[in-house]
């Protein structure tokens, strides 16, 4: 098991058995090893067979994450309604995208178009031959891509996918020898990630075959060395806008400012997240709460969407709001261009049974529909949270939805919890003044 002098390492740990697994991790790193081995297999899924899928998704598993599964009703997106679901456990959020749901429903919905789908992958590698040799051959190297990976590409091509374009990028500036290979991609409704990496990987061997036995080549001319072959994440030509409209007037008071005067502020507000990147930051953020609450819901990887959208809003040279505003002509208009890649098909969504769930909500959108909920869910997510900033303040709505965490940590009763959500209807909530207003109801 360990090395003798530290019970904290071990050799083997994969091939215990879940139990064996649990085990060594409590006796080990936890003072009371008997509730913790209980906590911990409280999570495990009633189900085996839910519980085996779990643990094919990951490696070394020893028990669940539990994280809340919530739905957000009222989103009209090009007049059809949705009830989109969210997969986040930080408070309020689910409730401001649905108040923003709600306030856009009576002003004409959502709209949202897919600008472009392409994906991207390359191939890197060292070459130190003289360019024009390479430049010559290149649109033969193209056709022998295409047709040694016909194999590959055939089901995706019936689909109305494939590769789209190839074409050879010189980086030598940057790093000497330095070569890609670089190709677009259309998956349709898969994400296709291992779809693009085993052409590409299929691509560096053609690369150095060909190279190798060209007549034309000889010496440095011949030797290729492939350093790697991978999809990219940064996919900014596969881009979904997400936007709202409406004359000024339609806005309505909005917690005593009026129309005219919320959407100068609204957009001000807007302004400065692309002005000051310590603002876009955390704008940026509360716009991926939404985005990353519907990615997850739906079985995607929050995390590729996530570095996509943060280097997208650097593309100037600058981290910039990804959402934009204007109020020109008397018209309100507010929305975001979001680089997004994302499946409807393969990997999690056919797994797992609440992602699968997720999709069936959502009537088994394509994947360019997908992308179109998941871009207007982080619009009205911003939309709510901006209309809480230049307004009533972030914190009065923030931490009323907080209070229940902190009633909870402090161990309320029910009855207190209720008394407790009544008494701070119009008061600040901190963790010292439900501590304190808890110790005040106990001693009466």
């Amino acid at each position: 098991m360990g090395d003798g002098n530290n019970k904290k390492t071990i050799s083997g740990f994969s091939k215990l058995s879940k139990r064996g697994k649990i085990k060594w991790i409590v006796e080990n790193f936890f003072k009371d090893p008997e509730t913790v081995m209980h906590e911990l297999k409280d999570y495990l899924l009633p189900r085996e067979e839910h519980q085996k899928i779990m643990d094919t998704i990951s490696e070394n598993t020893i028990s669940n994450f539990p994280m809340p599964y919530s739905v957000a009703p009222n989103f009209i997106i090009n007049g059809e309604a949705y009830c989109v679901p969210m997969v986040i456990e930080e408070s309020s959020v689910v409730a401001a995208a649905s108040a923003a749901a709600k306030f856009w429903m009576k002003r004409g919905g959502f709209h949202a178009e897919m600008k472009s789908m392409k994906k991207i992958g390359q191939v890197h590698f060292l070459w130190h031959g003289e360019e024009e040799q390479l430049v010559e051959v290149f649109p033969e190297l193209n056709r022998v891509f295409r047709e040694k990976t016909r194999d590959l590409t055939v089901n995706m091509e019936q689909r109305g996918g494939g590769i789209l374009d190839i074409t050879l990028r010189n980086m030598t500036d940057r790093m000497p020898g330095y070569y890609q290979i670089f190709a677009t991609f259309d998956t349709c409704d898969s994400m296709g990630a291992n779809f693009i990496n085993s052409i590409l990987e299929r691509f560096s061997k053609i690369l150095e075959d060909y190279l190798w036995s060209h007549p034309d080549f000889s010496g440095k001319a011949k030797e290729v060395e492939v350093m790697m072959s991978i999809l990219s994440n940064y996919t900014p030509e596969s881009i979904v806008r997400a936007e709202v409209r409406c004359p000024i007037d339609e806005l309505g008071e909005v917690e005593g400012f009026s129309s005219r005067q919320f959407a100068e502020r609204f957009k001000r507000a807007i302004d400065i997240a692309h002005i000051d990147p310590y603002r876009a930051t955390t704008h940026n953020k509360g716009i991926f709460n939404g985005i990353d609450a519907v990615v997850l819901a739906t079985g995607n990887d929050f995390r590729a969407v996530e570095a996509c959208g943060h280097t997208y809003a650097s593309r100037t040279g600058q981290y910039r709001s990804l959402t934009h505003c204007t109020i020109d002509g008397g018209e309100f208009v507010f929305w975001l261009d979001l680089p997004i890649s994302i499946g409807t098909v393969g990997g999690l969504t056919k797994i797992h049974p609440i992602a699968k769930r997720s999709l069936e909500l959502l009537n088994h959108p394509s994947a360019e529909e997908l992308m179109m909920i998941i871009a207007v869910t982080g619009l009205a997510q911003n939309f709510a949270a901006i209309r809480s900033l230049v307004t009533t303040g972030i914190q009065k709505g923030h931490m009323k939805m907080h209070l229940h965490n902190i009633l909870i940590e402090l161990g309320a009763t029910e009855y207190q919890k209720q008394m407790a959500v009544e008494y701070f209807k119009e008061k600040v909530v901190s963790f010292s003044s439900v501590r304190q207003y808890l110790e005040g109801i106990k001693n009466t």
